[in-house]
């Protein structure tokens, strides 16, 4: 594998700099640079999709028929690492990154044709519904039902761990519409409007402060037969299809590495012990072990990246990034707390753009910080970060899918 970029692949990436200097506004760049989560500010992250929408940049990553680019594995790993640098805040997932690769290949024309274009404009928005109080990682136990009732599914049950729940207008659901002799049979992958009836959402305020997560109760809702994604009863493939994307269908080392460097730059400057904390060896002996990590998640994502240019799947190999990248971000964190010292010690979820609401009992926005920004922000993307290794399935579960499909034990 080549690691030198080409003078045409450099030429693209100053081309894609420049956009984003270009279209940031210092707005989109606070956001992001507050966030306490990996999710950005609902307003943030929609008006920057507007803007990408605008350049046709949205979702670069779909299929040029649907509004992607035909660009080369390369191409698309510059523009992550672009972004980052930059500054750009992520846009929601749940759309861009995950559904729209399902309904565009398992969806009928007329699913493609309604909801891909909606959702790059940010017209419809999901949310995801899988995860339910009595099935996290063991998903195939799963229990909502969908009771077929004319030209429509009649929804009980609830979902719960929702991100962005109160902020959708839609939500791609697993629901069981039969029972067969294996959990994962009888299982339906299914769209559904949020905005009726029969749903009703209640949020969840996490230890950050923030109530980003929610539980969706579903009483009598409704979802037409139209809404199926793929087959009644063989919705269990959709899913695990969808779930390559959740764990390792994007590139993590640009964003990572950035944090990293940001933690290098502020440990520079953060007093410890009549010095500073960027000269005492022990912590940089840490930061440059967090480098390397950083570095040996790069080349395998640069490997999958050229193996998926010349059409191959990610697969099981998503397993491995999701591990590799939600632990190395948690343990960034980890850094972010100790070099933040005392003011990390305080409760202060007003003090970034969190990526929902925060309780009306906590200071407002405009209140005194303890210490920096970064300071305050820094238990908060703690606390958030420690969901990382369980959301997408749990590491544990992925290690176990590794032991089997790529040691055969």
């Amino acid at each position: 594998m080549n690691l030198e970029w080409s003078d045409a692949e450099a030429e693209f990436a100053r081309e894609m700099r420049a956009l984003l200097e270009r279209e940031l506004t210092a707005d989109l760049r606070a956001g992001a640079a507050g966030m306490t989560s990996v999710y950005a500010d609902h307003g943030v992250s929609m008006a920057w999709q507007s803007k990408l929408h605008a350049q046709g940049l949205a979702a670069p990553h779909w299929q040029p028929e649907h509004g992607g680019r035909d660009w080369s594995a390369a191409q698309f790993y510059l523009w992550a690492r672009e972004r980052a640098r930059s500054g750009a805040p992520p846009l929601s997932p749940m759309g861009i990154h995950m559904v729209a690769h399902v309904i565009a290949a398992f969806g009928t024309e007329e699913q493609k044709a309604w909801f891909l274009p909606r959702i790059l404009s940010g017209e419809v928005f999901f949310c995801q519904g899988y995860s339910e109080p009595g099935a996290g990682s063991d998903l195939a136990a799963l229990q909502m039902s969908a009771v077929a009732d004319g030209d429509d599914f009649v929804l009980n049950g609830s979902k719960i761990w929702t991100t962005h729940a109160s902020e959708a207008n839609w939500i791609f659901c697993l629901v069981r519409t039969s029972k067969g002799d294996r959990p994962q049979q009888g299982i339906t992958f299914l769209l559904v409007p949020m905005d009726q009836p029969g749903v009703t959402v209640r949020p969840l305020t996490m230890i950050s402060g923030e109530t980003i997560q929610t539980e969706i109760f579903f009483d009598n809702a409704r979802s037409s037969k139209a809404n199926v994604i793929g087959a009644v009863d063989r919705g269990w493939t959709v899913a695990k299809y969808l779930l390559e994307f959740e764990r390792g269908g994007s590139a993590h080392a640009p964003a990572l590495a950035m944090r990293v460097d940001a933690l290098a730059c502020r440990a520079a400057e953060t007093p410890a012990n009549n010095a500073m904390l960027g000269d005492d060896p022990v912590f940089a002996h840490k930061i440059a072990r967090a480098r390397i990590r950083v570095d040996i998640l790069e080349m395998i994502e640069l490997r999958l990246l050229s193996s998926a240019g010349q059409g191959a799947s990610v697969g099981v190999m998503a397993s491995l990034l999701k591990i590799m990248a939600t632990e190395l971000a948690q343990h960034i964190t980890e850094l972010d707390y100790e070099a933040a010292g005392p003011a990390g010690t305080a409760f202060q979820p007003h003090a970034g753009h969190p990526g929902a609401a925060v309780p009306s009992h906590v200071p407002p926005a405009d209140s005194h910080l303890t210490g920096e920004p970064w300071q305050a922000i820094a238990p908060l993307r703690y606390f958030n970060e420690r969901a990382g290794s369980i959301y997408a399935g749990s590491n544990e579960i992925q290690r176990n899918i590794l032991a089997k499909a790529v040691l055969g034990l």
